[in-house]
């Protein structure tokens, strides 16, 4: 096990936690305009607050500016490419407009495919079908980058990324490898892996990377010429574009040759009983109606990205990071689990576990009597986790442009009371997980 046990008093995490809510009208504000912010949400007993999203890592609320995007273009929404009317026309230039805002945005070399996906998994199985030979992994990967490899060769990450990279080199040079495929940063602890470097050693030894993408898109900029990535994957519902669109970016020539990720009308030149002949590029994997709003949202989610700048987005979350974890580092009876003890890079993303008592029964409290959203389990990353950690589930906060200084306090401030405390309410163990004996929050009128 790799992690950090945290201990202090209680009564100096309680004088801790009311410095922190006395500095907070001094400490980051939200840094972008989210769709969800001033939502509130009712708590046990009565009354609501305002809502605090810490589960951004799972998924991201929309920005106003997709939102309003959104509103903007659905009008036109209409079947793509072979339509002669104005709005399919519309919807058609939609579509290949925002496919060079992706290539744009990523650093896409000139002859590289941009295609539109469901997500990062669907992404990353339309590649592993086009694999012509092993692919090498490590044990870190989230399940979407490591279940879909049909030849897979797994590295058990080391104590620190140096010695892991070691074990890759020893593995790539093993025997012969098509592509190394890895994480660009880790959903569990937030700790960034040297892509630039991996993809070296893997152009090292013959062989191409890829990288998923669906976590340090959002909060990094990635550029897939710079950095040597043969291929990119990522989402849109992590990247404030909630419309149920990802992308695979990358080489063109493994995927021209691939099976067609669907079967279907707009894959194909010409169709007769007896054969088929399909297309190249990335309408080959792309069959059927798109998902033109979803593709346009991504779009204009990459578009604020960029207008919000990669220097202040850098800056805003590792303040937050850093008070994150300095005040969990307030909390007795918690270790903050981590994968590497020399990674100095990491995302807005701790996950903690528990001396004693229940992840879950924390994170159902933060929730029904705090209003604060966390998540808890093993995060679709079990080898991993089980790996690194010393109890069956672990407790994550993630934090995203739209997160604040308030937002870190609020959840320190409540996740010290629940330690120490436990919570003010009845709670009982369910299929569904823990939840509130008596639950007397009014469901959401939506519609």
């Amino acid at each position: 096990m790799i992690a950090t046990d945290l201990r202090t008093s209680p009564t100096r995490v309680r004088a801790v936690a009311g410095e922190r809510a006395d500095a907070a009208a001094t400490g980051p504000a939200s840094l972008a305009a989210l769709a969800d912010a001033g939502l509130r949400v009712p708590v046990l007993g009565g009354g609501t607050v305002r809502h605090v999203n810490l589960d951004v890592a799972a998924s991201a609320p929309a920005l106003d500016a997709v939102v309003q995007h959104v509103a903007r273009v659905i009008p036109y929404y209409s079947s793509v490419h072979r339509g002669s009317g104005y709005a399919s026309q519309a919807s058609t230039a939609l579509v290949e407009d925002a496919r060079v805002t992706v290539a744009r945005h990523v650093g896409a070399r000139d002859d590289d495919l941009v295609i539109f996906t469901r997500n990062t998994t669907d992404a990353l199985n339309l590649l592993a079908s086009a694999v012509p030979g092993d692919t090498v992994v490590l044990d870190l990967e989230h399940h979407a980058n490591l279940l879909p490899w049909r030849s897979r060769r797994v590295v058990v990450g080391r104590t620190t990324i140096a010695e892991t990279i070691d074990a890759l080199r020893d593995e790539l040079g093993a025997a012969p490898v098509a592509l190394l495929s890895v994480t660009g940063a880790s959903n569990v602890t937030g700790e960034v892996l040297p892509i630039a470097e991996l993809a070296a050693l893997a152009h090292e030894h013959g062989a191409r990377l890829a990288v998923d993408a669906a976590q340090l898109l959002p909060h990094r900029r990635v550029d897939l010429a710079a950095a040597g990535i043969d291929y990119l994957a990522f989402s849109g519902h992590k990247a404030y574009a909630p419309f149920g669109t990802g992308a695979l970016v990358g080489r063109a020539d493994w995927l021209d040759v691939a099976p067609a990720h669907l079967a279907g009308g707009g894959a194909v030149e010409a169709v007769r009983l007896e054969a088929v002949e399909w297309k190249t590029g990335a309408d080959r994997h792309e069959a059927g109606t798109p998902n033109v709003i979803g593709i346009a949202a991504l779009a204009r989610a990459l578009d604020e990205l960029d207008r919000l700048g990669d220097g202040p987005r850098r800056e805003h979350e590792a303040a937050l990071t850093a008070r994150l974890h300095e005040g969990l580092a307030d909390i007795p009876g918690i270790r903050v689990i981590r994968g590497f003890d020399d990674a100095d890079d990491r995302l807005g993303i701790a996950t903690i576990e528990l001396e004693r008592g229940s992840v879950g029964l924390i994170a159902a409290a933060l929730a029904a009597e705090h209003g604060i959203s966390v998540r808890a389990g093993r995060f679709c990353a079990h080898p991993f986790f089980d790996r690194v950690a010393s109890r069956a589930n672990g407790l994550r906060a993630s934090l995203g442009a739209g997160s604040s200084a308030d937002d870190v306090d609020r959840f320190l401030s409540a996740l010290a009371g629940l330690v120490a405390d436990g919570p003010a309410h009845a709670y009982e163990r369910t299929p569904a997980g823990w939840c509130p004996r008596v639950d007397d929050r009014p469901l959401p009128v939506i519609g």
